[in-house]
């Protein structure tokens, strides 16, 4: 079956709006969160002084019998550039059953530019539309084409710091984002510690808690915070360093032998996830199947990691059907990621997600199992992403 079509959508959803009173506004809405740019204080006190106002990307793919399928990824305009302008052209025409060829394409067409980056999105978003075309096309989940579901369930755990909230939703492992790096000095790590320590008391002995630093720290930080934290039994530390910075990782797993070490969302292609396995840099490897290459790019990854007796946990997996089907075919990955996106006292029913994906229950999710990745997003909700 060809590849007739591939182009660029933005969607536009009706607004939504919850039945349900918040108690508070979530934490996301003001807290600060520790990351690479808050040495500089104007935009210290909350990402989105700093991050970009792209919009999400939707890429269709159409087979020549008419059947579409959607992928989706971030960062707007020049994503969308990549698609429309490169990929595109030379796709249309190909095998859409082609899944290896297609993914070898496109790596190799993006070298002129640096396959890293924003091309790794958009070949992402083309990747996860022809995975979504093949499911439709066979009327099969992709989980079924992944070699069908490798467990009933996946258990999930919640990011965020509304822990309570999320004790109430079910959930039993939490992954708090760690407020303060080394532009707050001592006074900053005493807080962090404060509040590592607080939620290991409100959540107890029983359940797993992880402390997510978002590329904010240096090694030497990172060493005194964990020897800092080491009473409260953190079950790892994730993206601790600047990702391109391999010499740092070395460093970093040399000086801490004993903490599980968890990375991978910002790393992009399967290459960097190759180098991490052979130099045991990371005990668990996070690769965002909207960022570094799709479907086919995560198999490489998630398979090289389960010879090498290394765990694959998808950076944000519960928050997408891509995430979620994904994880439940594939046995290197025993957690799905949950961001709670509702403040506290909206039900996960009532927030945004888009129309045929699952969401997580008592914290265990199973994925839509209509074809493709079970979305049913309507038509009229797309529109062309230029003019």
């Amino acid at each position: 079956m060809k590849i007739t079509e591939v182009r660029t959508l933005r969607l536009n959803p009706p607004p939504q709006e919850s039945k349900t009173s918040q108690r508070r506004p979530s934490w996301w809405e003001e807290s600060e969160v520790a990351n690479p740019m808050s040495r500089y204080p104007k935009v210290k006190r909350h990402r989105e002084l700093w991050l970009p106002k792209w919009e999400s990307v939707w890429c269709a793919v159409t087979a020549e019998d008419g059947t579409t399928g959607y992928g989706s990824t971030s960062n707007g305009r020049a994503v969308a550039a990549v698609i429309e302008d490169h990929l595109a052209p030379q796709l249309v025409g190909e095998d859409c059953f082609a899944t290896e060829k297609l993914s070898d394409m496109m790596f190799r067409m993006t070298k002129p530019y640096g396959s890293t980056g924003l091309a790794a999105y958009a070949v992402s978003a083309v990747d996860l539309a022809l995975w979504d075309l093949r499911g439709k096309l066979l009327g099969q989940p992709v989980y079924q084409l992944l070699g069908g579901k490798q467990k009933d369930a996946i258990f999930c755990y919640a990011t965020g710091n509304d822990v309570d909230w999320y004790q109430e939703l079910g959930f039993r492992a939490f992954k708090l984002a760690c407020p303060y790096g080394p532009a707050d000095g001592l006074e900053g790590m005493r807080k962090n510690e404060e509040l590592v320590a607080r939620t290991r008391q409100q959540i107890g002995d029983e359940c797993e808690l992880m402390l997510d630093c978002w590329m904010a720290f240096d090694v030497e930080y990172t060493v005194r915070l964990a020897e800092t934290l080491r009473p409260y039994r953190l079950k790892w530390m994730e993206e601790c360093l600047m990702p391109e910075d391999m010499d740092a990782h070395l460093a970093l797993r040399q000086r801490l032998p004993w903490q599980t070490l968890a990375t991978g969302e910002h790393w992009y292609t399967h290459v960097p996830f190759q180098w991490a396995i052979q130099h045991r840099v990371a005990d668990i490897l996070q690769p965002d199947i909207q960022r570094c290459g799709g479907v086919t790019t995560c198999q490489k990854i998630a398979a090289a990691a389960d010879a090498s007796g290394v765990s694959v946990i998808m950076h944000g997996g519960g928050n997408s059907a891509y995430g979620q089907h994904f994880s439940i075919a594939t046995p290197a990955v025993p957690w799905l990621e949950c961001f709670v996106g509702t403040a506290p006292g909206v039900p996960l029913s009532e927030g945004w997600r888009l129309p045929g994906q699952a969401i997580p229950v008592d914290g265990w999710l199973t994925p839509n199992d209509a074809p493709g990745f079970g979305l049913d997003i309507p038509a009229a909700w797309f529109a062309p992403f230029f003019g």
